[in-house]
């Protein structure tokens, strides 16, 4: 039987100490199986980004075990953490996160090329094209709009054919339009590599795509629904 690309035991997430103290997680488990899309809703401040972080390696918990594609992070130091999140897991941020001094085929090549990915720059540009901006390649982030800003994102994150693709808020910048068509391009080219997808969002209708929804509300799990 396949392992689970995520598992989450009993996690407990704590910043700060003595009155600056504050539980962000207080006890989460979830698994996510392979190919499976989940949508995490939940209020400002429920702790949907910092279980993020937590999944992604990018925060460690404070107390329980979190397995990451068969993989118990707790014994890994952050290079080998580096490794498993450029070869094996794409993300895409509201904020987008492109260095504004790369174009558009740069922006998506480069991670691939520090992972030791063989042929990037190929697999950029026919990511770009699948995307719907093969006339942009070399355009500059400022020279993009926020949706064709996001659409690079998305090719940066699903051109290794990641096993786990991470969303956080990914339309929270864009218009309504706009979002929706970001939202059939992120679930089309996570169905077309068969990834995994993780989305946390606000938004109903987002989540309303994903095969499950769960919310969190004060750092627990305080519902889970299929869809």
């Amino acid at each position: 039987m396949t392992s689970p690309l995520i598992r989450l035991s009993d996690i407990h997430l704590t910043l700060g100490q003595g009155p600056a103290r504050t539980d962000i997680l207080k006890g989460i488990d979830l698994e996510v199986g392979e190919g499976e899309h989940l949508a995490i809703l939940g209020p400002s401040g429920s702790g949907k980004s910092s279980l993020m972080a937590v999944i992604a390696g990018l925060e460690r918990a404070s107390k329980g075990q979190v397995e990451l594609l068969g993989n118990d992070i707790a014994g890994m130091n952050e290079d080998a953490l580096a490794r498993l999140r450029g070869r094996e897991i794409g993300i895409i941020l509201q904020s987008f996160q492109l260095l504004p001094t790369m174009t558009a085929i740069e922006n998506v090549a480069v991670p691939m090329e520090l992972a030791g990915l063989n042929d990037a720059r190929d697999r950029a540009a026919a990511e770009l094209d699948r995307v719907g901006l093969s006339h942009r390649l070399t355009h500059y982030p400022t020279q993009l709009s926020g949706g064709e800003q996001q659409r690079v994102a998305i090719a940066r994150a699903t051109a290794p054919h990641p096993r786990l693709l991470l969303a956080d808020e990914p339309t929270g910048n864009l218009d309504g339009k706009t979002g929706e068509a970001i939202i059939d391009l992120m679930f089309e080219r996570a169905a077309d590599t068969g990834s995994g997808l993780v989305v946390i969002t606000h938004d109903p209708a987002l989540a309303a795509r994903a095969d499950r929804t769960l919310t969190i509300a004060d750092g627990l799990i305080a519902e889970k629904v299929a869809a």
